[in-house]
This record gives structure tokens, C-alpha cells and sequence, in this order.
């Protein structure tokens, strides 16, 4: 599929909506002769997202917007969904019209492709396979807290309450699923080990949130747990906003969380905005755009921007990718779908 190319020095107004997804209107005019293209309509687009890249977004799309405005004449705007990413995943194939998709995981994108509502290919359409930023688990503890929380093995002390997400509707949480399987079996242990070492974990989980943002607002909030399994860009996002909590990376062994992003050619094709929908994608892999997700905490995927921003990131030795796991096909049929490893610990700690 041809992708536009254009150059990156756009200006213009973009309205911009928070929560649930909601109908926004430019109300800005585009004077006579502006731009290249300056008789063109303007453009609505629908963002559709996991829950931690709300405030990267929201900063991103006014700069976008006003860039685009200035090249084409063109005023866009956007209506923006967050959520847990299965949720997200399950509303576009359910009927939610998304001309951007940006998920937590790759496997959601292909739930999408298999619903017939995303082309084949969607990986080579984009910078870097259309992986548009990295993350890492990190273990959020509390000060006032005796406990001692250094290492996964850590988490199966009966007295440590962990709070992760449920894999059923997070991508984040699916992540943090292979992070404790993975934390054995990719370490010299065996896969009987590592379900030993989930079913105990999880066992003194006091509850499974939907989503990333739900588990950070549990432990924040509600004051649940010891010990909070999130992004790491989650909880540097916190505490910009100054919930201070500790909180370590494990470096002995982690997974690299990979977050993809792609165009609904279904719905671009139908609303006839393929070539502002490309373009948005392509901005995201732009210094100026990873900057912001460095700023909010996500490990960038342009190296020069990862570097201006290596003290923040602690290095990880080795860290696993989901390759390791046999890539996302292999991991959400055995991991994650019905009857899977997840369902079988869930069934033997009775949290049915």
C-alpha cells in the first residue's frame, strides 16, 4: 500500500478530547489561498488506544494538527478512546470505526487484521516495524512499607500483596504474565516452576483491575498492595505528578514491552482519510513526537532522543522480547486465550 511522503513543517488548531470517545469541532477557518491544499474539507480522525498513552497523545496531536494545517490548508481534529488494550481491540472489531489504532500489544493489531478490517502487512508500514515505543515492568513499593521487594522471586512471599492488571483485557497485564513466567523459564527454571511461581503471585493478588490505569489508581488510591507490576513509563508519568512512590527495575531479568501502531485501512478507505491518517502515524516516529513519549515516560525508538534521555532509563541486561515467547501468535494461545495458562492458574488459587 503507497504511503504519502511529505515534509514535517505544518501549523493548525486540533480540539482535544479526554476519556471515552467523544465528537470534537474545529472551529478554525482556513484563510483563502493558505497552504497547499487549502480548499480541502476538513478531516475527523478516531484514535484508538491503551490506557498509559492518554497523556503522550495529548500532547502529540496539537503539535501534529497545527503541522499538518500549515502544510496542507487542511484542519483536522481527533476523537481519542482509552482503555485496556483487549477492551480497545474488542470495540474495533466490534463496530468502534478507528482510523489509528495503538495498542499495547501486536497481537491486538492482528486480532484487527483478522477481522478483515486491517490489511496484511500493517507491520512494514511504518519506522521500525511499526513499533512505535518500548517499555519495561518496574516494581512500585511503598515507603511505608517493611517488606522487602527486590527481585521477581520476591513476589511469591505469602506477605507481598501484588497488584497487576488482568490479562483478559489488559495488554500491559499480559506483559507482566510473561514477566513472571518468563522470570523462570528464560533463567534456567521449569515451566512447572513457573506456574508454581504465577499461581503464588497471583494468588495474593487482592484484586485483577481491568487495565493499567485502574491497577495504578487501585494501589495509588485505594491504597491496595505492596507492590504494583506497571509500565515503567506508568510510573514515571506518576510521579511527574507527584506520587512519589519507590519503585525498582528488575535488570536481572525483564521483557522489552513493545507497543505497535497502524492504520485501520477499513475505516480510512471508507472515510476517505488515508493520507491524514498515514501521515499521523509516520509523525509519531519523528524526533519532535518520541520526545514527548520520552517526556512521558516511554523509552523512545529513536535512538538519538533514547539517548538524550539514557539517565532516566535504567539499562536492562538482555531483556527478553516476545520472540522469546514464540512471538504473540504462540504466547496469546497458550498464555492467554480460553483454557490457556493464565485460565489454569486462575482455576487451581479458585479466583474464577
Amino acid at each position: 500500500m503507497a504511503r504519502s511522503a511529505f515534509g514535517w513543517g505544518f501549523s493548525a488548531i486540533a480540539v482535544l478530547m479526554m476519556g471515552s470517545i467523544t465528537a470534537c469541532n474545529n472551529t478554525a477557518t482556513t484563510e483563502p489561498g493558505s497552504g497547499e491544499n487549502a480548499s480541502q474539507a476538513p478531516a475527523n480522525l478516531t484514535l484508538v488506544s491503551y490506557a498509559v498513552t492518554r497523556d503522550a497523545f495529548e500532547k502529540i496531536i496539537p503539535k501534529f494538527t497545527e503541522e499538518w494545517k500549515t502544510k496542507t490548508g487542511q484542519d483536522v481534529t481527533f476523537e481519542q478512546s482509552y482503555g485496556g488494550s483487549g477492551s480497545q481491540t474488542r470495540a474495533v472489531v466490534d463496530g468502534l470505526e478507528a482510523d489509528i489504532v495503538a495498542l499495547a500489544l501486536s497481537s491486538d493489531v492482528q486480532k484487527i487484521e483478522s477481522a478483515g478490517l486491517i490489511q496484511p502487512g500493517w507491520e512494514e508500514e511504518a519506522p521500525n516495524g511499526s513499533i512505535v515505543t518500548n517499555s519495561v515492568i518496574a516494581f512500585v513499593t511503598r515507603e511505608s512499607d517493611n517488606i522487602k521487594v527486590e527481585k521477581w522471586s520476591d513476589l511469591a512471599n505469602p506477605e507481598v500483596k501484588v497488584i497487576t492488571a488482568n490479562p483478559k483485557t489488559s495488554g500491559g497485564a499480559r506483559w507482566n504474565f510473561l514477566g513472571l513466567w518468563g522470570s523462570v523459564t528464560k533463567t534456567g527454571g521449569t515451566e512447572e516452576q513457573a506456574f508454581d511461581f504465577a499461581s503464588k503471585v497471583l494468588a495474593n493478588a487482592p484484586v485483577l483491575p481491568k487495565d493499567a490505569r485502574e491497577s495504578t489508581d487501585v494501589f495509588y488510591k485505594q491504597g491496595q498492595g505492596n507492590v504494583l507490576l506497571n509500565y515503567e513509563n506508568e510510573v514515571l508519568l506518576a510521579k511527574q505528578k507527584g506520587e512519589n512512590q519507590p519503585y525498582i527495575i528488575p535488570q536481572d531479568f525483564n521483557v522489552s514491552i513493545s507497543g505497535p501502531v497502524a492504520v485501520v485501512d477499513s475505516t480510512v478507505d471508507k472515510k476517505g482519510t488515508r493520507e491524514v491518517a498515514d501521515a499521523f502515524v509516520q509523525y509519531l516516529f519523528t524526533p519532535e513526537a518520541q520526545q514527548i513519549f520520552a517526556e512521558t515516560g516511554f523509552r523512545p525508538v529513536n535512538q538519538e532522543v533514547l539517548t538524550k534521555f539514557a539517565s532516566q532509563f535504567p539499562q536492562v541486561k538482555n531483556p527478553a522480547t516476545i520472540e522469546d515467547f514464540g512471538g504473540w501468535k504462540k504466547a496469546q494461545a497458550e498464555f492467554f486465550d480460553e483454557g490457556g495458562v493464565f485460565d489454569q492458574v486462575i482455576t487451581k488459587i479458585g479466583k474464577q
